[in-house]
């Protein structure tokens, strides 16, 4: 911290209010008409085991790898 503190450097943290819209959001999240268009969000879908290419799909953003939904029972 006494190197940041001679540094000079400014550190600027926060955090989402995401309980304030959970309770807004979760419904619109859930409705199979996709109002917010989260389905759009996945690109991926795989079974648990592939976890670590899918890992490293997503890291190299190969493929259109946008986001991968890991499915337990798939």
């Amino acid at each position: 911290m006494m190197q940041l503190f001679d540094k000079q450097v400014t550190l600027r943290m926060g955090q989402a209010n995401v309980r304030r819209w959970t309770d807004d959001v979760l419904p619109l999240a859930a409705d199979v008409s996709d109002p917010l268009g989260v389905l759009d969000l996945r690109t991926h879908r795989l079974p648990l085991e592939s976890a670590p290419d899918a890992y490293r799909t997503f890291q190299r953003k190969e493929d259109g790898c946008i986001k991968v939904v890991l499915d337990p029972w798939a």
